[in-house]
């Protein structure tokens, strides 16, 4: 049975590079059953949610990594969330008809917003713009910037898998140029068939069967979201009495829809006086799906 939904970290144990390799299948079927996407902004979804992943293997933290692409153009929104753990969703905001391109010919001029949210301790952010033909040169460019070591991604999407391969130098190594070249050089060589259809171990034997690799144990992803009720509920306080009033002078009932999963919200004016009274709930509409 071929390695799906799992992130594979692997170090060059005479070379001062490490990597990883990401394959999604039925998490990214979940995480975009609830859009409708075009067969390129399923591509570009795909490849953020990958990108996602592999950026939140790279830190030691527990909490989230968040990235928001940007843009003009007629997809202007991307964003993926991964989790310490291996928890991702994601979701793509446009013209409801794109035609597959480049990531400018999609996106336009923009940015790439990355955010790393601890559990404990402040956010911090990093942001590129969205220069390059493709998503990887994207990630590429912000590793260069904010860590200023030589990194490489690759990216890959369709309609049934995502994934990724990443690879990048370690700090302080000495003489490690040519060691560097000739590996990425032979990373650059993988193809999205072998990333669709090889396993990690595969894969990495194709590409470097002349190094000596060590792979680590599959680390599993799943798709979930982290929506709730007291999530809508304290933004729904943060709008104020006023703008909720200005709401309810329009409908009997403010509904809210997790674009990420599909569950809908759903509060009416007694449940938003309760809120603001900070009276509990007592009788709110069910969720759903």
């Amino acid at each position: 049975m071929k390695e799906q939904d799992c992130l594979r970290r692997f170090l060059f144990e005479e070379l001062g590079v490490r990597g990883e390799w990401v394959r999604l299948q039925t998490s990214w079927q979940k995480a975009k059953q609830y859009q409708q996407l075009s067969e390129g902004v399923q591509e570009k979804l795909g490849q953020s949610l990958a990108s996602a992943v592999l950026l939140s293997a790279t830190i030691k933290f527990e909490g989230a990594m968040i990235l928001q692409a940007q843009g003009q153009g007629k997809l202007n929104t991307l964003v993926a969330h991964a989790t310490h753990d291996r928890k991702i969703r994601g979701l793509a905001r446009g013209d409801t008809q794109i035609e597959a391109g480049s990531l400018p010919e999609m996106m336009g001029e923009g940015r790439l917003v990355i955010t790393v949210e601890p559990e404990k301790g402040e956010p911090y952010q990093g942001i590129v713009a969205l220069e390059g033909d493709k998503l990887s040169d994207v990630i590429t460019s912000y590793f260069t910037q904010s860590e200023q070591l030589e990194t490489k991604v690759w990216l890959f999407a369709n309609e049934t898998h995502a994934a990724g391969l990443f690879i990048q130098e370690l700090p302080a190594q000495e003489s490690y140029e040519a060691d560097w070249e000739r590996i990425s050089v032979l990373a650059d060589t993988v193809t999205q068939d072998e990333m669709f259809t090889l396993d990690c171990e595969e894969m990495l034997f194709r590409l470097f069967n002349e190094e000596k690799v060590r792979v680590f144990e599959p680390e599993p992803i799943t798709f979930e979201c982290g929506c709730s009720s007291k999530k809508i509920e304290t933004a729904l306080i943060s709008l104020g009495k006023k703008e909720l009033d200005s709401i309810f002078l329009e409908r009997s009932v403010i509904d809210v829809d997790c674009e990420f999963c599909g569950k809908k919200y759903s509060f009416d004016k007694v449940d938003v006086e309760n809120l603001l009274s900070g009276e509990p709930i007592t009788k709110l509409s069910k969720t759903q799906h």
